[in-house]
């Protein structure tokens, strides 16, 4: 089976990010969603940049866009909420078009690619691991996939989809906020880029029960 193939079997409709509103600035300016390791290189964006987390495990990865399926890493978007309880700011989820888990180079990884049990593959196959009926990890941990899991959910929330590089914002298909107010302000950066209509969508369910 294709990478296509899978994504129509499981019902895939949208790989996602999660960023606070700098990050979404800076992608607005720059037009990419780029990679950590191409950020702090890129001149425009120097008063913005700042990453989710202060330290990588995974430095041979440095740069791929990091994102998910379906469904936001919850566990870590948790951890981001935290680091910045202090900071005056909001989320979003940037929503992209399934096609570019077709796209060259992207990688595929079972659980969150730091950790040791991960199994990281390209290609159906190695989308398709994603979706096994058990997989391992953190701390080695077995994940079964339970019955009245949606085929589109991965088995392990954690499990990434490694975009090399940067990825252009001409996959964006919509924006995820959990407030009215954020949603104002969505509006407000895109008119202000000049960028052509997205929807944003108010959905504070996608967020995981944290607001930040």
């Amino acid at each position: 089976m294709s990478v296509r193939g899978v994504i129509q079997t499981r019902n895939i409709e949208e790989v996602v990010h999660f960023t606070w509103h700098r990050g979404l600035v800076g992608a607005l300016h720059c037009g990419f969603l780029k990679s950590r390791l191409r950020l702090p290189n890129t001149e425009e964006l120097e008063f913005i940049y700042e990453p989710n987390a202060a330290y990588r495990k995974d430095v041979a990865w440095l740069d791929y866009v990091n994102l998910s399926i379906s469904r936001i890493n919850c566990e870590f978007f948790g951890h981001s909420c935290r680091w910045r309880r202090d900071q005056d700011l909001w989320w979003c989820i940037l929503s992209f078009d399934r096609v570019i888990l077709n796209h060259s180079g992207v990688w595929f990884t079972t659980t969150n690619n730091i950790y040791p049990a991960t199994r990281r593959g390209t290609g159906s196959a190695g989308l398709q691991a994603l979706f096994a009926e058990r997989v391992l990890g953190r701390y080695s941990v077995v994940l079964q996939r339970h019955s009245g899991m949606p085929l589109h959910f991965t088995t392990c929330e954690q499990a990434e989809v490694l975009y090399p590089g940067e990825l252009s914002l001409e996959f964006l298909r919509r924006i995820y906020v959990s407030t009215g107010e954020d949603h104002d302000e969505v509006k407000a950066q895109l008119a202000a880029f000049r960028w052509r209509p997205v929807d944003v969508i108010i959905a504070p369910d996608r967020f995981g029960g944290h607001t930040g």
